[in-house]
């Protein structure tokens, strides 16, 4: 397997964990674990596929589903024994985001995107999916969560992986970068508290 299909396979499994968390903070049944996983972790990856008219991931090979259902009861039967599902969850996801967003940076590099595209591959990717748990299971969604750095990190990824590209670095490397400053980021914000100026609104001039 490619290291893409690596990412994009790694991506997918610990989406799945962080989806079977948030259903175990929503304590739904078994099947609710199930569905969250997997929505979880093939949302983003579905949306990059059907934007970049490509065969959908879980399509191609429904093993997929079958890693997010194994991720989904693993997290059913052991989530109880997380002293913070909550501080897991989070960071699980910045993991998922990491190796996300150079998956789909990578494949729509390999299939002849322009830089623009590229950029929207890799945020669709590590961010979509996150977002679709969050807003089923009524929680505020990470992405949009203020004082800390989400999307941006994604797209901070990939400008790095285009970079490295310009500089002469082979793809595989680049990716890693991609991974690096995606993940670094991340983590960041959520040890450091690091994050964009936020809109405070100003009264009115008479």
């Amino acid at each position: 397997m490619t290291l893409i299909g690596l990412l994009d396979l790694a991506a997918v499994f610990v989406f799945a964990l962080t989806g079977g968390l948030a259903a175990s903070r929503a304590q739904l049944d078994v099947v609710g674990f199930i569905f969250i996983a997997s929505l979880t972790a093939v949302g983003g990856g579905t949306l990059r596929d059907l934007l970049l008219d490509r065969t959908v991931l879980w399509v191609a090979d429904p093993r997929y589903l079958g890693l997010t259902t194994g991720a989904a009861l693993m997290v059913f039967f052991t989530a109880h024994l997380l002293e913070s599902r909550i501080r897991a969850l989070t960071w699980l996801d910045a993991l998922a985001l990491a190796v996300a967003v150079p998956a789909g940076v990578g494949i729509a590099i390999n299939g002849g995107q322009p830089w623009p595209i590229v950029l929207v591959a890799g945020v669709v990717t590590g961010a979509m999916g996150g977002l679709m748990r969050d807003v089923v299971c009524n929680e505020v969604p990470l992405v949009l969560k203020k004082g800390e750095l989400y999307a941006t990190c994604a797209l901070a990824g990939g400008i790095a992986a285009l970079l490295a590209g310009q500089v002469g670095l082979p793809q595989a490397p680049a990716l890693l970068v991609c991974a690096a400053v995606t993940f670094a980021l991340r983590a960041g914000s959520l040890a450091f508290g690091w994050s964009l100026p936020a809109y405070r609104p100003r009264p009115p001039r008479s």
